[in-house]
């Protein structure tokens, strides 16, 4: 003998649940009307209901288009989590799956690479908590993310630069030395130099103001010295065709694409492991050596935290030193 359970509530689809024995079936109706009227039992049906290629599809379209910067590497990442967890309904994909399936996502690549594509599915799983209340928690926030290896300082030495900026200048690409001493003198990211239009620049003022950066919001950047003097000589001569400062030649609309020049001016001055990026470094390693603050270094390149620029900490030790030394010095005396 099977009995069959239903509970109905206006305003609630009906729910149904089939059982062996009569005292089971009481106990569930009583605990699903309970659950039902706190609000407690459709997050569970739901997570048993919908898929984890529905949460991702869902995600990849409500969702992802109003993150345009990493639409297309996040809608890649969470891919392929769909084609490997798709099938799975919500409620089996448990910390233990991912866990697999992050050991499985770790062969090939480096563990800055899994971090992100965990960051992705975690985010798509918060949303789902939050928002569609598809799931009663994240899962994905058991799993232990890899430990990612302390991040890269590479920085040119004063004869390295000083090579540096003379292959540039000498350049069949006129925009190359101006694009480069830029870098070194603010520590803009690539694309945020590329990006640059004269309604950004405000040379009265000494001021670059950057609508697009990586962490979404606007920030201005002093712009003095030998870099502001490049763009006040660029801005007496600039073309009338494009609001563009380093703009292509063939089309003058699109930004100039800088690798082959800044390849062979690489080549020229001898300088090996080195990229473009690095340029960033060097600006905030010459910050540190020179006595800037950690949190002065993050608010100059734009960093929201202060863990990006502890890389640099270590520059700033001579810098300490001396200004340990001066306070012995003024409560000591000299010699004492």
């Amino acid at each position: 003998m099977r009995y069959q359970a239903q509970v109905r509530l206006k305003g609630f689809p009906p729910q149904n649940a089939t059982f062996t024995r009569k005292t089971d079936a009481k106990r569930w109706i009583q605990q699903t009307e309970a659950a039902i009227r706190e609000g407690r039992h459709f997050k569970t049906t739901e997570s048993k209901r919908r898929t984890l290629a529905e949460l991702i599809d869902r995600y990849i379209s409500d969702v992802l288009p109003t993150k345009p910067k990493s639409m297309n590497a996040q809608g890649r990442q969470l891919t392929w989590w769909k084609n490997e967890l798709g099938y799975r309904p919500l409620a089996d994909v448990t910390p233990a799956l991912l866990s697999e399936t992050r050991d499985k996502l770790h062969q090939g690549r480096q563990p800055a690479t899994v971090v992100r594509y965990m960051a992705a599915l975690s985010h798509a799983f918060t949303v789902a908590v939050n928002e569609w209340e598809w799931l009663e928690e994240n899962p994905l926030r058991k799993v232990r993310k890899p430990k990612e290896p302390r991040g890269r300082v590479r920085f040119l030495s004063e004869s390295e630069r000083q090579k540096l900026l003379v292959a540039c200048k000498s350049s069949n690409c006129r925009q190359l030395y101006p694009v480069v001493v830029l870098a070194l003198s603010t520590g803009m990211r690539q694309s945020e130099i590329m990006g640059l239009k004269w309604s950004d620049i405000d040379l009265n003022r000494g001021y670059i103001t950057l609508h697009e950066t990586k962490n979404g919001e606007r920030r201005s950047v002093p712009l003095v010295g030998h870099a502001k003097g490049l763009i006040s000589e660029l801005a007496k001569v600039r073309r009338l065709d494009t609001d563009l400062l380093f703009f292509s030649d063939s089309k003058p609309t699109a930004p100039i694409f800088i690798r082959s020049p800044w390849g062979k001016a690489l080549k020229q001055a001898a300088i090996s492991d080195f990229k473009f990026h690095d340029l960033r470094h060097t600006a905030a390693s010459y910050l540190a050596m020179n006595g800037a603050s950690l949190t002065e270094i993050a608010e100059i390149l734009g960093h929201k935290t202060l863990q990006m620029v502890k890389r640099y900490a270590h520059l700033s030790e001579q810098h300490t030193s001396k200004v340990l030394e001066s306070m012995n010095s003024t409560i000591f005396g000299v010699g004492s």
